[in-house]
């Protein structure tokens, strides 16, 4: 690398990685051609990150992590209840995806596969099922009886299963402001509530009826 390398961070690659996809319409083919373009030490790029697919899961991860902090910052969220809690974590996280829309959608759409983009998703998979896991677990802690509580392992993969629902929701929201996809939110969320409290069908209803208005009508 030539002498006008320059010492970078793991956000200032995240950064340069996302413009240099943009730009170039696609996904560069080595971590030397990316680096030599950017003018940065290939060992510099390998101190946050292994190759170019495991950039790419950096990114999503980045993404969660950029989310907790913002939701942490909030002095009212220890006080929220479980359901409140995973409403504001999913506003927040499509927040931070709507600020990077672009980037997301190139390489969601142009995946060879779709095996690809589970491949890609996979650190933030875990997160986000352990960020429910923990919810279920300290909500456990104030139920006495074995009947009321729920169970963090299914609820964790209804979390994730959620999560794919509303980014492909999103993908597609074409309403001002992403408006949809907020009620999409709020009524998936409430929708799993539900289930898991053994609640009336009423939300699951209202939610059906949503997802029939915006796929057919």
């Amino acid at each position: 690398m030539s002498a006008k390398a320059k010492k970078v961070t793991k956000d200032s690659i995240i950064t340069m990685f996302m413009d240099y996809v943009l730009e170039n319409e696609k996904l560069p083919k080595t971590v030397y051609k990316f680096c030599k373009v950017n003018a940065i030490e290939e060992s510099d790029f390998y101190l946050y990150f292994g190759s170019i697919e495991a950039l790419k899961k950096g990114i999503w991860n980045t993404f969660y992590e950029n989310t907790v902090n913002v939701i942490e910052r909030n002095k009212e969220y220890q006080d929220f209840t479980n359901r409140d809690k995973m409403l504001t974590f999913f506003y927040t996280f499509f927040e931070v995806l709507t600020l990077n829309r672009s980037y997301v959608l190139f390489v969601m759409e142009n995946a060879p596969s779709p095996l690809k983009n589970m491949e890609q998703l996979k650190g933030l998979r875990k997160n986000i099922k352990e960020f429910a896991k923990v919810l279920i677990a300290n909500g456990n802690q104030n139920k006495s009886s074995k009947l009321t509580k729920h169970n963090p392992q299914l609820f964790s993969e209804g979390a994730w299963l959620q999560t794919m629902f509303l980014l492909n929701f999103w993908k597609s929201d074409d309403s001002a402001g992403f408006e949809k996809t907020d009620v999409a939110i709020e009524k998936s969320v409430n929708t799993i509530f539900d289930v898991f409290d053994n609640t009336p069908l009423e939300n699951i209803l209202d939610f059906g009826k949503f997802l029939y208005k915006e796929t057919f009508a």
